[in-house]
Order: structure tokens, then sequence, then C-alpha cells
């Protein structure tokens, strides 16, 4: 993922001050000089590089360490909260009245157009009724893109394959688009620099009055990335960001950085190719993964869309029971597949990125889901209950029975294993106890505030 690079060298550096004897100037000139590398490699800014270890450091030196935390904490909490500060406010997109109008704009080859999808899907899930409006009469099949994208999450697209003149298709467009709770325009891609395309956009902005403008930012942009904000801005009064192909292998810290340097928030980040590869951007939380403290609000926002309230209910009391069988494992490994792949969901998990978990217990693809169901299907009532009973003879019958290999059913015993594992650590059982690793990185949930560390 974008800044896997920079987390794994930020968490080496808390690391450092966790295995420190003494907090001392030479420490915090050692700690600067680490976040300075780790940063400028992910290409930030210099200078904003600079200025934010300049903060780091004066208040290491200078402020009091408070009654309850230890220096080596303070120092953490300082290195947490000014991060969270650099990457400016969290920033939330509220629908307030109807129709809200959200207008995208963004270079070519951005993923503008996807976003659109991926936004329209984003709201339609939280209850509202999503139109998406072509407006990019530039862009051939552009137009084609849009209506098969509203088509696959199912939310009305309005459009004019005949019009070449954006601002009659929306004129033309209005009336419907009042029956609608959220109108996300999708504009042509453009360079922030050409004059043409500049007097398009701010044409469209006056014509559509837009709730909401977003800039739509690759995490591949690099450090162009300001100018081209600054420009938007300009042109349309930009009022947030969504930074694209945050899962790719991009330094990202360009894109991320220009939008402090703009005083435009960052509101939405893509983590994937998928619909459901959008989140809402929280500062805090971006950080706490980044050091490896998790993401309890970005995982429960997850959770909500892949599981009702009362499975997850169920699920807790069973977890806490210790129980667990080869139904729960495909029940879990279904809800996993709809939150996203499960080495995305454990960085959410505070603790849990410090844990070593096997790479198969983390990659289940869905060819494999449909493999295990067929084998589960040729499985006695006892055998679902109690897999510990499964051995070779009755892996053999069950093969037989279903049509899937032996080895296939043997990888189904072995994730149900490593998935007992994950139930008794929830338990308090099994080694590297979750309840004690919980006390360590504290609970993010509710309190807005980083995860207290022990150390």
């Amino acid at each position: 993922m974008v800044l896997n690079k920079l987390g794994e060298s930020l968490k080496s550096t808390l690391q450092k001050i966790a295995k420190s004897i003494f907090v001392d100037e030479k420490l915090i000139n050692e700690l600067v000089k680490d976040i300075q590398r780790a940063l400028l490699e992910s290409d930030v800014n210099v200078n904003l590089v600079f200025e934010l270890t300049k903060k780091i450091k004066e208040r290491a030196l200078k402020e009091e360490t408070p009654g309850l935390l230890s220096k080596r904490e303070h120092l953490v909490n300082i290195v947490y909260e000014e991060l969270v500060k650099f990457l400016g406010e969290e920033s939330k997109v509220a629908v307030k009245n109807k129709p809200f109008k959200i207008m995208l704009v963004g270079l070519f080859g951005n993923g503008k157009t996807t976003t659109a999808a991926k936004l329209a899907n984003y709201f339609s899930k939280r209850g509202y009724s999503v139109a998406l409006v072509g407006l990019d009469v530039h862009r051939p099949a552009a137009v084609d893109q849009i209506e098969q994208l509203a088509d696959s999450v199912k939310v009305a697209a309005v459009i004019d394959k005949k019009e070449k003149d954006p601002l009659k298709i929306w004129r033309n467009s209005k009336a419907k688009l009042e029956e609608f709770d959220v109108v996300i325009a999708d504009t042509a891609g453009r360079d922030a620099l050409s004059e043409e395309l500049v007097e398009e956009i701010e044409k469209l902005n006056k014509e559509i009055v837009p709730d909401e403008t977003l800039l739509i930012l690759s995490a591949d942009i690099g450090q162009a990335a300001q100018k081209q904000a600054e420009q938007f801005h300009k042109s349309c009064n930009v009022t947030g960001v969504v930074v694209t192909r945050m899962d790719g292998t991009a330094k990202g810290g360009g894109a991320l950085t220009a939008c402090a340097a703009c005083n435009v928030p960052i509101k939405f980040i893509g983590v994937g190719e998928k619909v459901n590869d959008i989140e809402q951007f929280n500062p805090k939380g971006f950080v706490g993964r980044l050091l490896g403290m998790g993401d309890l609000t970005a995982l429960l926002d997850k959770a909500k869309e892949a599981v009702t309230e009362e499975e997850a209910e169920d699920l807790g009391k069973r977890l806490l029971k210790g129980d667990f069988n080869l139904i729960d494992l495909y029940e879990q490994m279904v809800a996993m597949k709809k939150m996203g792949p499960l080495n995305k969901i454990t960085e959410m998990i505070p603790g849990f990125s410090q844990l070593k978990l096997p790479k198969e217990a983390l990659e289940v693809h869905e060819d494999k889901l449909e493999k295990w169901k067929f084998a589960m299907n040729s499985c006695t009532k006892e055998e679902l209950e109690n897999p510990e009973t499964i051995d070779k003879e009755r892996i053999e019958r069950i093969s037989k029975g279903s049509g899937v290999s032996p080895k296939d059913i043997h990888e189904l015993i072995k994730q149900y294993r490593e998935g007992r594992k994950l139930v008794k650590m929830f338990k308090g059982k099994g080694e590297g106890d979750i309840s004690k690793m919980m006390k360590k990185f504290g609970s993010a949930a509710g309190s807005g505030n980083m995860p207290k560390l022990k150390f």
C-alpha cells in the first residue's frame, strides 16, 4: 500500500523510543532525523518536512511531561499529534440539502470517473438516492463509461450522448436532478494550467453552484500536486480532495501534503479498484495506521457495510464463548471479503500490525471460498461443528463427494485452525494475548485521541 515504507520507518522510530533508557536531546535529534528521512523518501515537500520536525523538536525539548505519561509516551504522543495536524483537520462530506451537488474535477488519468462511481456507491449504501451526471464531452466513450458504472452500482445515469456542450447538458437535466438526494457531476479531465479547459470548469462551477467541489489527485502525482491543487482551487474553489490509488506502490506523500499546503482538506481516499474501496479520510485514524496503532473508526464503518448489527452481535457472543466451527469460519470469510483484503483490515485493529499472522490467513480468494463451500456441503453435521474430527479418511470421503481436491480441504482445515487461534486470542487464552495487547495499545474507539502506549 502507498506509504507502507513511511509507516515501517515511523514504526521503527517509535520502537527506538520504546527501547531507549533515557529520553534526552540526543534521542530527540535522532528521532527528528529519522522522521525527516522517512518523509523525504515518501516524496513530502522538503520545506513542509522541516517545518513539521521543527515543531516536534521544540515540543519535545520544551514541554513538561504530563503526570499520567512517561517521557517516552509523551514523546510518542507529540509525534502522533504533529503528524495529525500536518495532514489537516478531519472534514466530512455531509449531505445537508436536496439535491446535494458534488462536482468532481481533476487531471487526465487520475481516476476521476471511477471515483464518481465509488462516491455514488458510498452515498447509495447510506440510503441516499443518487444520480451520476456525465459532463465529460471530450474523452471518447466517457459517457458510456458513466452509464456502465452507474448501472453497476445501481444508481441513475443522467447523460446526453449527442450534446457536446457540458453547460447545456447540465441545464437540460436540472429539472430531473431535483428528484435526487445526491447529484455527482463528472467533468472532463484536464491540465489545470490549460486556459481553455480552465475557462470551461469556471463556467461549469458558476452554473452548477456545487455544495462540494472535489479535486481528484492520484497518489503517484508527486510534488506536482501542490501546483495543480492551487490552480484548481483558484479556478473553482475546491472544497476537498480525493486521493486515489492509495493501494499502489507510489510514495504518496506529495498528494497528501499538497492538500495541507493549500489548506484544502482530504475528504476521501481510494484504497483499491473495486467500488467499495473508498474511505472517508480521518487524519487520526490514518496516522494511527501508519504508526501501527489501528483505525477503529474506519474498521467499524467497513463492518457496518458488510454485516448487520444482529450478525455482529451474534458473532461477538460466540467469540467470547470460544465457539468457532467451519460454518463460522465460512461466514466470517465472506464478511471479510466484503470489507476488503484481510491484510488491510488487520491494519485497522490496534496492535494487530505487530502480530506476524501467517500469509495464508490473510489471503483468501473467491475461488477458494467456492471450493470450501462445496466441501462443506459434503460434510456431516458433526464435522461442521467439530472440524477436529476430520481425519485423512474423512477428507478422502469429502473430496469424492464434493469434487474438491484433498489439498483444498487440507487448506480449509488449516484456515480453520488459524481462525481458532485468533478466537483464543480474543478470549485471552492463546499466544499473543489480545486482551494484554489492547491494554498496551489502548482503545481508539470514541475517544478521538491517540491510543495510549505502554512501554
